[in-house]
């Protein structure tokens, strides 16, 4: 992948809504006339391949015990922490459920705990999540793993910081947002810059492999001047990795939303400003920027990655391991077996109920073709690596990519024009100033992509 180049006017005239790509097809494709015969087969044939894949494990932990006014992702707010006795207690007969379905020769090498808010379980519940996986499924007790939780610096202390790394954890993602409290209090998520210090601290002395911190631009009352201290304060603290993501404010579609005051919202034009100012001050800093929202110094092994063209794209985002079958366990959790994508319901009585029965709590999911998995392809070495080697496709795929994709090449003639992309005979090259608009150059290679399901994405930069 190229280095890149932030032109402001090209940023804002691609800034159109479309997806992330986190999978192909994406989510508005899943479907509920994918049923669980459907994830079963997928099961069964992704063990008939030469060499089955190894396994990743996403765990959705849903509860909060307070609300972000920001927050888009599936949570439960509550203080009754026995609401997580009886989860875990759920969580630990769907796994043994899964794991009956995949061989013991396939390892673990990844695992994700995401929410809602995952330390929202104590230390003594942790152990138990994960001494339940190590009982049913072969987890890979190297540390070449990639085990990894998200963190809400409000919910640990330096004590809990060692548990998770005795407990086989090597990777933390710190929810920071913002440094600013005034930005902090306008979207209930108060926490101290001293307690994020020790907590990052505490982190490097238990040896983590990689330290990730989040920020989020666009929240109201950023100014240019207040998040420039916020990325001062965040370069100060060094972390591995840098998530910087765009918020997006739907107070119609996210009830939570409905709570921030219009008045403190930044007018749209900030937003890019916040952006441009990000890029530059993290690249001044030393951090490779990676793809969409992620940075990483460049001995990380994101950058590594990156460099070598063997960086991933899955549900969790950007990864340095191999390909894998993903398991979606908890509410809401998503899976990628073999072809197929597979999701659980969004509701915990159904979850439950579906676990009374004897059933995977599957609902909806969608199979790929043939098209799909060429599309997905494409899609994947753009976000990736920024180039799609056009010999390769072909002899995978048994196509010619210039007759295949005419319709998707023509409508990239503008951004050809615009110096996004180069079109070569044998290749297409992402430009330095197309790194950033990479979402619009891989919506040409959509056949999803329709007025129906414009309205469902977030926008492109």
């Amino acid at each position: 992948m190229s280095a890149f180049e932030f032109d402001r006017a090209l940023v804002h005239k691609y800034d159109r809504p479309g997806p992330r790509y986190t999978s192909y097809p994406t989510a508005p494709q899943f479907n509920s006339a994918f049923a669980l015969d459907d994830y079963h087969q997928a099961v069964r044939a992704s063990h008939e391949v030469a060499v089955p894949k190894a396994l990743s494990v996403y765990i959705h932990i849903p509860f909060c015990q307070s609300l972000c006014y920001y927050c888009g992702c599936h949570k439960i707010i509550t203080r009754k922490t026995h609401r997580a006795v009886e989860y875990l207690a759920y969580l630990k007969r769907e796994i043994q459920m899964q794991a009956a379905l995949f061989e013991r020769s396939r390892c673990l090498t990844q695992l994700h705990l995401g929410g809602g808010t995952p330390t929202y379980l104590d230390d003594a519940q942790l152990a138990e999540l994960m001494a339940c996986l190590a009982e049913h499924f072969t987890l890979d007790d190297s540390d070449a793993h990639e085990f990894s939780i998200e963190v809400d610096p409000r919910t640990i202390s330096v004590e809990r910081i060692n548990t998770l790394r005795g407990l086989g954890f090597n990777r933390l993602s710190f929810g920071v947002q913002d440094f600013d409290p005034d930005v902090q209090a306008a979207v209930n998520r108060v926490q101290s810059e001293a307690q994020i210090l020790q907590l990052v601290a505490a982190a490097r002395e238990a040896r983590f492999k990689s330290v990730s911190v989040d920020l989020i631009y666009g929240l109201p009352l950023q100014t240019v001047d207040s998040f420039d201290v916020t990325l001062s304060k965040l370069i100060a603290l060094r972390p591995d990795r840098v998530a910087a993501y765009s918020y997006a404010h739907l107070p119609s579609q996210i009830r939570a939303q409905r709570m921030i005051r219009p008045e403190d919202m930044p007018p749209p034009a900030r937003k890019l400003e916040l952006l441009e100012l990000t890029i530059r001050r993290l690249t001044e800093a030393g951090y490779v920027y990676i793809g969409m929202d992620h940075f990483a110094l460049p001995d990380d092994e994101l950058a590594l990655a990156r460099a070598n063209a063997t960086l991933q794209r899955n549900f969790q985002g950007y990864s340095t391991h191999a390909d894998c079958d993903l398991i979606g366990l908890g509410v809401s959790a998503i899976g990628k077996v073999g072809d197929s994508y597979s999701q659980s319901v969004k509701e915990l009585s159904q979850y439950y109920a579906r676990l009374d029965a004897g059933m995977l709590p599957v609902q909806r999911g969608y199979r790929l073709n043939p098209d799909d998995v060429l599309r997905r392809e494409v899609i994947n070495g753009l976000m990736c690596d920024g180039r799609v080697d056009f010999p390769q496709i072909e002899a995978t795929h048994g196509v010619r990519f210039n007759d295949y994709f005419a319709e998707a090449l023509l409508q990239l003639d503008e951004q050809v024009a615009d110096g996004l992309l180069l079109i070569q005979a044998d290749a297409l090259q992402l430009l330095p100033k197309g790194q950033l608009m990479v979402r619009s150059v891989a919506m040409a290679f959509d056949a999803y992509l329709g007025g129906a399901h414009k309205g469902q994405f977030s926008r492109t930069v």
